[in-house]
């Protein structure tokens, strides 16, 4: 077998069976072998931060790496966005860079460039494979390094001559990997204790792993034992929410809100995350959210395990009877007249199928409105944890390929939806069941919002020339059409609840387009 074969064979052996690929000349090896290995599923995503997004999605529904395909340099670069949010939300990930064989740099061609340096600053592990006999190592490690806790980016570069040379003996690998979480220090346990037990006012922030299955249950554990409430940073990788769920208050993203959140607890309990911090800096506020004097503890790590933790403290608490409070069942009537983000919320909590996914990139239209699906059915939802615009399509196209069986709802506004549209035509093509839900403002209406806050003033008609997208406006239906997915409007809140209910009546992927 020549490199590119071993390479795929590896991957699949170490439990890499799926790559989302824009390819260029010099994959066409790869190509093949993605092709002619049975064991792989190939995705064709016609714009790299599409690919890279997709293989987030997919990362966190399935706690298992994608691969990705991406040409050369440039085709790293267009990736970048995605994967900077994926290394965010703690992802893992394998991607695969072409390069012109080594005989061929020398010549300095037009798509050379210093791939190691555009990878290294969002990527946890990167090489240069050097050759055919060695290249199922290097993807064997860089399995390893994108299965690990917290999950990473791992970035293996693939020169043209190393793909199409023919490997010699198959070389000895390690076993695939599990992901291993470290336990927590004992002392750092019984700190927390002694905390919870105080009775003084405490938060417990809860984030990746422990936002959902046995984590989460057991933190509802311990809240109920203690007084001691649970929350989450205002965006989070995934949570499990919804009737039967134990619920988490998220912290809220503007400035002042979360201040006042957060200004009556003595103590801050972090799990898998980091205090709260503003998500960008404004003048006369501050950057860290905490009222003066809360103090800030580590129960978690980000590459300790959670569910272990909880049941340690649950031991330490002598509390491991406790019942957990769980969301209950909120039965919100289908709304009525005038869209706004009250309305587009209740008719979502009214039409959400049980365990359904949502991707929520709905910005202005959803930020603040989203606790009134709380009560919802038990649903998935998945949020942009690297603030880098136009996730959203893409990560719903790789959750909808990792669950099948479940319904991917994807709340955008129409000015990140631009950024990666072309994720729609990888949905029609793979026939995959999301609805998108496209907010029209017909403009950057957040970005309307910061200008007051960053004490910018009201902005002029040139300045406002530089936010609005109306000038022409953006036909979502006949854009979606384009791409085969069929496609809606809607005015009004019960228009907009009836499209979502039967968008899920039907296989296959469409579009909506909420009309504000």
């Amino acid at each position: 077998m020549n490199g590119a074969e071993s390479l795929v064979a590896t991957l699949v052996d170490q439990g890499v069976d799926i790559c989302f690929a824009n390819p260029g000349t010099s994959e066409m090896h790869f190509l093949a072998a993605l092709g002619d290995n049975p064991g792989m599923r190939s995705v064709l995503c016609l714009f790299e931060g599409v690919a890279t997004g997709a293989a987030d999605g997919w990362y966190r529904m399935k706690d298992k790496p994608a691969s990705t395909l991406l040409h050369l340099g440039p085709g790293l670069a267009n990736g970048l966005a995605n994967i900077h949010n994926a290394k965010r939300a703690s992802t893992g990930m394998v991607n695969v860079v072409g390069e012109h064989s080594v005989s061929h740099l020398k010549y300095d061609p037009p798509l050379t460039s210093d791939i190691e340096g555009l990878a290294r600053p969002l990527s946890h592990w990167v090489r240069r494979a050097e050759s055919a006999d060695t290249i199922g190592w290097d993807a064997a490690q860089a399995v390893a390094r994108a299965s690990g806790h917290p999950g990473q980016i791992a970035t293996l570069i693939l020169p043209g001559d190393t793909s199409w040379q023919q490997a010699g003996a198959a070389p000895m690998l390690p076993p695939p990997v599990a992901a291993h979480r470290k336990a927590p220090d004992g002392a750092r346990i019984e700190h927390i204790a002694r905390v919870l037990r105080s009775g003084e006012p405490t938060l417990i922030i809860l984030a990746n792993k422990a936002t959902r299955g046995a984590a989460l249950e057991k933190a509802g554990r311990v809240a109920a034992a203690t007084g001691a409430k649970l929350g989450s940073q205002f965006f989070t990788a995934r949570i499990e929410r919804g009737a039967g769920r134990v619920p988490i208050a998220r912290i809220p993203y503007a400035v002042a809100q979360a201040t006042a959140f957060l200004k009556d607890y003595t103590h801050i309990v972090t799990v898998e995350t980091k205090e709260p911090v503003a998500f960008f800096a404004y003048p006369d506020k501050p950057s860290l959210l905490k009222a003066e004097g809360t103090l800030v503890h580590a129960l978690v790590g980000e590459d300790e395990d959670s569910e272990l933790a909880f049941d340690m403290l649950l031991q330490a608490l002598d509390a491991t009877g406790a019942t957990p409070f769980v969301q209950p069942r909120i039965e919100t009537p289908v709304p009525t007249g005038a869209l706004n983000p009250t309305s587009i919320a209740q008719a979502l909590a009214a039409a959400l199928p049980e365990h359904c996914i949502v991707v929520d990139e709905s910005l202005t239209t959803g930020r603040e409105s989203m606790s009134l699906t709380m009560g919802a059915l038990p649903h998935d939802l998945i949020n942009n944890m690297g603030g880098s615009i136009g996730y959203a399509t893409p990560v719903a196209t790789g959750a909808a390929l990792a669950c099948p069986d479940r319904h991917v709802f994807c709340m955008v506004g129409d000015g990140s939806a631009m950024y990666t549209i072309q994720s729609l035509w990888t949905q029609a093509r793979e026939n995959l069941n999301v609805t998108t839900i496209i907010f029209a403002n017909h403009s950057y209406a957040i970005l309307k919002a910061e200008y007051a806050n960053m004490g910018a003033g009201a902005p002029g008609e040139r300045a406002l020339s530089m936010i609005d997208i109306d000038r022409p406006r953006i036909d979502w239906l006949a854009m979606a059409k384009s791409m085969g997915v069929p496609a809606m409007a809607v005015e009004t809140a019960e228009s907009f609840h009836k499209a979502m209910v039967d968008s899920t009546r039907e296989p296959g992927p469409c579009l909506i387009e909420v009309r504000l």
